[in-house]
């Protein structure tokens, strides 16, 4: 199995294949991150034509599109429909599971205080959902004090940054999955209307669609999962797969995609991927940076830049920053780029981040 086949087949699942029109949650195949505010907008973005910044707001205003802390207890944007697949259907099913994603600051507390961490989850869940109880809509802050209200003190460590007391960040950010809660536009906390969980196994399912061929533990890694959680899941979806050599080690892939992997689609044009998107994710990296040095470059422990793509590939690192509405987008290009086809898409990434002017240089 080579790099280009398995890069266009991501590609093609990641959405990248052909722009659509369609609503904004026909085009989310994979959860994604939302951690930087307008990091899903511009990644829908590349794939949809007509988005607009307003047609993406009222989207995640109405639930149309859901918004909310899900794998790894990250900001995502996902089909209103897979919320509880990504969010409660992972929640770990014992305490060591449960500790490994609430965090060593959570294992701590309860250490101290003799708290169980499923006991710590369930009475900040159970305090979030009083909180928005009766259609409430409340920011960090709000919810955070309404918190402090309705939890015990030792689950109320002092925050340096704060200047407060408040829930341990991975403590209430799981226990928004676990009440089932979603943002508005306006970053706004507030209970989602939750359908059947699936059982958990189907996020492996799910993961090869977009992400295949892979190994347990990289699956465990972009969840958020211990390893023997990760094995757990995948185990039983194992009679399903079909195993396929990709750089010399083995790899799967569910059987019903064998076909597609071996014939992808050809991905043509230009894409500006902001850093956070989906296909620039830690399991695509090493194929689409095989150069370590670009690599460093392009995906750096914070403020990363964006990729963009040519064809599939990528050919170039783009840096964008605001002054007076303007989008000030520099390009640094690994391969020539059309300047035609650049400009038109770094107009379109201006115009979504709601700036009126673009200002495009070339690096």
């Amino acid at each position: 199995m080579d790099r280009a086949q398995v890069l266009a087949f991501r590609a093609a699942r990641s959405g990248l294949d052909a722009r659509r029109d369609a609503p904004p949650v026909e085009a989310v195949g994979c959860p994604i991150s939302d951690f930087s505010r307008d990091a899903a907008l511009l990644a829908l973005g590349a794939r949809m034509d007509g988005l607009t910044r307003e047609r993406y707001e009222d989207a995640v205003d109405s639930g149309e599109l859901a918004v909310a802390h899900v794998i790894r207890g990250a900001i995502h944007a996902v089909a209103p429909a897979d919320l509880p697949l990504w969010g409660r259907a992972l929640l770990g099913r014992d305490e060591r599971e449960l500790g490994a994603q609430l965090g060593r600051q959570v294992q701590r507390l309860c250490e101290e205080h003799g708290i169980e961490r499923s006991a710590a989850l369930a009475e900040v869940s159970e305090a979030t959902r009083e909180a928005l109880a009766g259609g409430r809509a409340l920011d960090k802050d709000g919810l955070h004090e309404e918190l402090r209200g309705r939890v015990r003190s030792e689950l109320l460590p002092w925050c340096k940054g704060c200047q407060s007391h408040h829930v341990a960040p991975m403590l209430w950010r799981y226990a928004t999955i676990d009440a089932g809660v979603r943002l508005d536009a306006q970053r706004r906390y507030r209970l989602a209307e939750l359908g059947e969980e699936p059982p958990a196994s189907e996020a492996v399912r799910r993961y090869l669609r977009f992400c295949g061929p892979a190994q347990p533990s990289e699956f465990a890694r972009w969840a958020g999962l211990r390893p023997a959680h990760g094995k757990r899941l995948w185990k039983e979806v194992a009679p399903e797969l079909v195993e396929v050599e990709m750089d010399g080690a083995r790899a799967w892939v569910l059987g019903e995609d064998e076909a597609a992997l071996a014939s992808p689609p050809q991905i043509s044009g230009l894409r500006l991927l902001p850093p956070s998107d989906p296909f620039l994710q830690p399991p695509n990296r090493p194929l689409l940076a095989p150069d370590e040095a670009v690599r460093k470059r392009l995906f750096r422990p914070v403020a990363s830049p964006g990729a963009v793509l040519a064809d599939g590939e990528l050919a170039g690192i783009w840096r964008a920053r605001r002054k007076s509405r303007r989008t000030e987008l520099e390009v640094e290009e690994l391969r020539p780029l059309p300047r035609d086809g650049l400009e038109q898409e770094a107009q379109r990434l201006a115009e979504l981040r709601g700036d009126e002017r673009l200002e495009l240089t070339l690096a």
